[in-house]
């Protein structure tokens, strides 16, 4: 450590006395050449990025709207949900969005032990989520309006429909 230390003031030294030297003159060159370098990236970044005009839409959204069957609204009540104690009104809001959701687009319950396929899922958007309990535990909305699909697996995705 201590011998490192002696080396650097000693080149240090050693340039204060002579003056800059073509290593010196060299940096200022290097640093331009990578600053054009960098402006270069910046301007291929630029090409590889959608344009304004493109949708931004994720490519994954597009695949799974390709693959719906069927597609449905509804105004789901949530109403019986304020028979809950307060503490317990939005998670019976959210059960009770699944059971709406399972009984009207007909979502098999189980798999039988001969087929070995994947049970079907239900998917509940994070919107529908946030929209459920946006005003807290105690206070979920009286009717939700959402969006159903059914895709070609049986596996059924509820949006927000607003």
């Amino acid at each position: 450590m201590k011998e490192e230390k002696d080396e650097e003031e000693l080149k240090t030294e050693e340039t204060k006395q002579k003056g800059p030297t073509e290593d010196a003159v060299e940096e200022p060159e290097e640093a331009d050449g990578t600053a054009e370098k960098e402006e270069l990236t910046e301007e291929e970044h630029e090409e590889e990025l959608p344009s304004s005009d493109e949708e931004t839409e994720p490519a994954l959204r597009r695949q799974v709207e390709e693959e719906i069957l069927e597609e449905r609204i509804y105004t789901i009540p949530l109403g019986k949900a304020w028979i809950r104690p307060s503490k317990k009104r939005a998670p019976k809001a959210m059960k009770m969005i699944k059971d709406f959701v399972k009984r009207h687009m007909k979502l098999e319950a189980g798999v039988t032990l001969e087929e070995e396929e994947e049970p079907k899922k239900l998917i509940i958007s994070n919107e529908v989520n946030e929209r459920v309990w946006k005003q807290g535990i105690e206070k979920p909305p009286r009717k939700v309006r959402v969006r159903a699909a059914k895709d070609k697996e049986g596996n059924i995705t509820v949006y927000l429909a607003e």
